[in-house]
């Protein structure tokens, strides 16, 4: 019988959750069809199962985060596997859309291995060596929505839709297995009741530089949300690209973070946090200034709009991993409540973008409207991160 962990977990661990918890999110979206065909639904009422589930994730990483810094990172975590792989074999056996839906809410819980895994990289390192080691962790985050809708799609080809929710099973059990064996508690300074956390809560939400964070946090992430939303009306109405084509290009801006991200990892233990958010904010913002003016001179093709958009990708790479370490660095006893709650931001950030992106895209001006939409958002995090900046020069940088 494997013992109780009681050392941190190595990397590889922190990794596969965080990819298990992404490819939860979208490696079943092939199967909304048939989805809906075998449970004789709609497809907006099967796509419900994405809504529900991202609104439950915000709410989650809410509550895990203070719950994590009370309790401890390993017990929050393990719960939230066990209950997700019992979620998963309830969507499997589900003969409804109604009971597949409420598992599909508390597949959720897996949310954790995300949000938590960042907490825990904290509490083990200092904040250079913590955005170092998120950096690698974000790959994960880039790599696992290119091939996951890919693995999801041949499983349904072979075997039906059921398949996807038959691996989430399995991955899950066998990532509970692994965590109970590897992932000791890194949680050294827990409160000592759930009512002394909650009394430490305003500590962080009473910092700007938490916040100018989380902002830019979720305005960098919003960026990306914008352009997945609109690059198939773009790639099809303005491009005339094949669906397979315009899935090359919707993987070309995750392709820029995974660069980014791996640059990340190699250099953000060298520099200071400040200096990785705003390399990453500047390269957003030349990239996409870049496609403005080629489009202002008439330049308009699939590679030079998609050179561009790669440039959000990267400079999120750059940024993210640095922000996050930031964000949970302004009050280390906090981690976990700030890396929940900046998550919690950046999917209801994702949700408003989305949706304002979906309002205002129409196929006259798609291409020059999605960039612009884009560089709105580019801009406050830019904003965001300088506002941090000016917060260290006055007060001092505390790391």
């Amino acid at each position: 019988m494997l013992s109780a962990a009681t050392s941190p977990p190595r990397l590889t661990t922190l990794v596969l959750l965080t990819a298990v918890s992404v490819l939860s999110t979208n490696m079943y979206l092939p199967s909304l069809g048939h989805i809906a065909a075998d449970f004789d639904v709609s497809y907006a009422m099967a796509n419900l199962s994405i809504s529900l589930y991202l609104a439950i994730t915000a709410v989650l990483q809410i509550l895990m985060g203070p719950l994590s810094d009370r309790y401890g990172r390993r017990p929050i975590l393990m719960s939230g596997l066990v209950i997700y792989v019992a979620a998963s074999v309830g969507c499997l056996l589900a003969q409804d859309i109604v009971v597949f839906l409420v598992f599909r809410m508390f597949q959720g819980a897996i949310v954790g291995g995300m949000a938590l895994s960042r907490a825990v990289v904290r509490d083990m390192h200092d904040e250079r060596s913590a955005a170092s080691l998120i950096g690698y962790i974000s790959l994960a985050m880039a790599i696992a929505p290119m091939t996951g809708p890919m693995i999801g799609g041949f499983l349904d080809q072979l075997f039906g839709w059921r398949a996807n929710f038959v691996f989430f099973t399995v991955v899950g059990a066998a990532l509970t297995l692994l965590c109970w064996w590897d992932l000791g508690e890194t949680n050294t300074q827990k409160s000592a009741t759930i009512r002394d956390q909650f009394r430490t809560y305003p500590e962080l939400l009473q910092s700007r530089r938490f916040w100018g964070y989380a902002i830019c946090q979720t305005f960098s992430l919003g960026a990306f949300y914008v352009y997945i939303t609109g690059a198939a009306l773009v790639g099809a109405d303005v491009f005339g690209l094949s669906t397979t084509q315009i899935g090359i290009a919707i993987g070309a801006i995750t392709g820029g973070f995974a660069i980014g991200s791996f640059l990340s990892g190699r250099f953000a233990s060298r520099f200071p946090l400040f200096v990785m958010v705003l390399a990453g904010r500047v390269a957003a913002m030349f990239g996409l200034c870049l496609g403005l003016l080629l489009m202002a001179f008439g330049i308009l093709n699939p590679i030079t709009y998609t050179a561009a958009i790669m440039f959000v990708g990267f400079g999120n790479g750059l940024t993210l991993p640095s922000a996050a370490s930031g964000a949970m660095s302004v009050r280390p006893k906090l981690a976990g409540s700030a890396s929940g709650l900046s998550g919690a931001m950046a999917v209801a950030g994702g949700a408003f973008l989305t949706s304002l992106t979906g309002a205002l895209l129409v196929p006259e001006n798609a291409a020059e409207r999605l960039v612009l939409i884009m560089l709105g958002s580019v801009l406050v995090s830019l904003l965001a991160a300088l506002y941090v900046r000016r917060i260290d020069l006055r007060e001092g940088a505390t790391y």
